[in-house]
Protein backbone atom coordinates (compact mmCIF):
# COMPACT_ATOMS: atom_id res chain seq x y z
CA UNK A 1 0.00 0.00 0.00
CA UNK A 2 2.80 1.97 1.06
CA UNK A 3 4.65 1.41 -2.54
CA UNK A 4 0.87 2.11 -4.41
CA UNK A 5 0.39 5.48 -2.32
CA UNK A 6 4.56 6.64 -2.85
CA UNK A 7 3.79 6.23 -6.95
CA UNK A 8 0.44 7.93 -6.78
CA UNK A 9 1.80 10.95 -5.08
CA UNK A 10 4.92 10.87 -7.09
CA UNK A 11 4.21 10.28 -10.68
CA UNK A 12 3.20 13.11 -12.46
CA UNK A 13 4.77 13.97 -14.90
CA UNK A 14 7.89 11.51 -14.78
CA UNK A 15 10.18 11.37 -17.55
CA UNK A 16 8.51 8.24 -20.44
CA UNK A 17 8.37 7.63 -23.99
CA UNK A 18 5.49 7.14 -25.98
CA UNK A 19 6.06 4.03 -27.46
CA UNK A 20 9.34 3.49 -26.41
CA UNK A 21 10.30 6.34 -28.98
CA UNK A 22 13.58 8.14 -27.14
CA UNK A 23 12.29 11.75 -25.83
CA UNK A 24 11.27 14.22 -28.11
CA UNK A 25 14.03 16.49 -29.51
CA UNK A 26 12.36 19.38 -31.62
CA UNK A 27 12.09 22.57 -29.98
CA UNK A 28 7.93 22.79 -29.95
CA UNK A 29 8.01 19.69 -28.63
CA UNK A 30 10.40 20.49 -25.57
CA UNK A 31 8.52 24.43 -25.26
CA UNK A 32 5.20 22.81 -24.83
CA UNK A 33 6.13 20.51 -22.22
CA UNK A 34 7.85 22.77 -20.33
CA UNK A 35 5.06 25.50 -20.89
CA UNK A 36 2.72 22.34 -19.61
CA UNK A 37 4.50 21.62 -17.09
CA UNK A 38 4.86 25.10 -15.40
CA UNK A 39 1.15 25.74 -15.70
CA UNK A 40 -0.02 22.64 -14.35
CA UNK A 41 2.46 20.74 -12.44
CA UNK A 42 5.45 23.34 -10.81
CA UNK A 43 3.10 24.58 -8.24
CA UNK A 44 2.93 21.37 -6.37
CA UNK A 45 6.51 19.79 -7.95
CA UNK A 46 8.66 22.98 -8.24
CA UNK A 47 9.25 25.18 -10.94
CA UNK A 48 12.56 22.51 -11.63
CA UNK A 49 10.76 19.19 -10.40
CA UNK A 50 12.69 19.77 -7.23
CA UNK A 51 9.41 19.31 -5.03
CA UNK A 52 8.35 21.44 -2.62
CA UNK A 53 9.11 20.05 0.90
CA UNK A 54 12.11 18.37 2.50
CA UNK A 55 10.41 15.24 2.76
CA UNK A 56 8.21 13.97 0.71
CA UNK A 57 7.83 10.68 2.46
CA UNK A 58 6.12 11.79 5.16
CA UNK A 59 2.29 12.87 5.45
CA UNK A 60 1.28 15.76 6.34
CA UNK A 61 -1.06 17.14 8.74
CA UNK A 62 -4.06 16.08 6.62
CA UNK A 63 -2.35 12.68 6.14
CA UNK A 64 -2.10 12.89 2.46
CA UNK A 65 1.77 12.44 1.20
CA UNK A 66 3.08 16.01 -0.32
CA UNK A 67 3.56 15.91 -4.14
CA UNK A 68 7.54 14.55 -4.75
CA UNK A 69 10.49 15.67 -6.60
CA UNK A 70 9.86 14.88 -10.86
CA UNK A 71 13.64 15.97 -10.99
CA UNK A 72 14.97 12.08 -10.60
CA UNK A 73 15.58 12.73 -6.73
CA UNK A 74 13.13 10.03 -6.05
CA UNK A 75 11.27 7.42 -7.32
CA UNK A 76 9.32 8.35 -10.30
CA UNK A 77 11.27 6.71 -13.07
CA UNK A 78 11.48 3.42 -11.15
CA UNK A 79 7.85 3.63 -13.28
CA UNK A 80 7.05 2.17 -16.87
CA UNK A 81 5.44 4.71 -19.28
CA UNK A 82 2.53 3.21 -19.07
CA UNK A 83 2.09 3.78 -14.97
CA UNK A 84 3.47 7.28 -15.57
CA UNK A 85 0.80 8.58 -17.56
CA UNK A 86 -1.66 6.80 -16.04
CA UNK A 87 -0.42 8.75 -13.07
CA UNK A 88 -1.13 11.58 -15.04
CA UNK A 89 -4.62 10.73 -16.27
CA UNK A 90 -6.21 9.73 -12.63
CA UNK A 91 -4.45 11.31 -10.71
CA UNK A 92 -2.93 10.15 -7.12
CA UNK A 93 -6.26 10.71 -4.61
CA UNK A 94 -7.07 7.04 -4.46
CA UNK A 95 -3.69 6.03 -3.37
CA UNK A 96 -2.98 8.52 -0.45
CA UNK A 97 -1.95 11.59 -2.46
CA UNK A 98 -3.89 14.65 -3.68
CA UNK A 99 -2.86 15.07 -7.35
CA UNK A 100 -5.88 15.71 -9.20
CA UNK A 101 -6.38 13.74 -12.33
CA UNK A 102 -5.46 15.33 -16.06
CA UNK A 103 -6.86 12.97 -18.17
CA UNK A 104 -9.71 15.87 -19.50
CA UNK A 105 -7.20 18.67 -18.68
CA UNK A 106 -4.61 18.02 -20.88
CA UNK A 107 -4.55 16.83 -24.57
CA UNK A 108 -2.58 13.22 -25.36
CA UNK A 109 0.26 15.98 -27.15
CA UNK A 110 0.40 18.13 -24.11
CA UNK A 111 1.03 14.79 -21.53
CA UNK A 112 3.01 13.29 -23.82
CA UNK A 113 5.44 16.56 -23.75
CA UNK A 114 5.38 16.76 -19.85
CA UNK A 115 6.73 13.61 -19.72
CA UNK A 116 9.39 13.88 -22.13
CA UNK A 117 10.28 17.50 -20.35
CA UNK A 118 10.55 15.94 -17.06
CA UNK A 119 12.76 13.36 -18.15
CA UNK A 120 15.26 16.02 -19.52
CA UNK A 121 14.96 17.39 -15.56
CA UNK A 122 16.56 13.91 -14.82
CA UNK A 123 20.30 13.26 -14.37
CA UNK A 124 22.07 11.36 -17.20
CA UNK A 125 22.57 8.60 -14.94
CA UNK A 126 18.92 8.20 -14.55
CA UNK A 127 18.12 8.61 -18.00
CA UNK A 128 20.23 5.95 -18.84
CA UNK A 129 19.12 3.52 -15.88
CA UNK A 130 15.11 4.86 -17.16
CA UNK A 131 16.11 3.71 -20.58
CA UNK A 132 17.69 0.47 -20.01
CA UNK A 133 15.04 -0.77 -18.10
CA UNK A 134 11.48 0.47 -20.14
CA UNK A 135 13.30 0.46 -24.06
Amino acid sequence: MKFLILFASALLLTGCFDNDDAPAQNTSSAQLGQATFEKNCATCHGKQGQGLVKDWKKRQADGKFPAPPVNGAAHAWHHSPKALLNTINNGGIKLGGWMPGFKDQLNEAEKQAVLDYIYSLWPEDIQQKYSSRFK
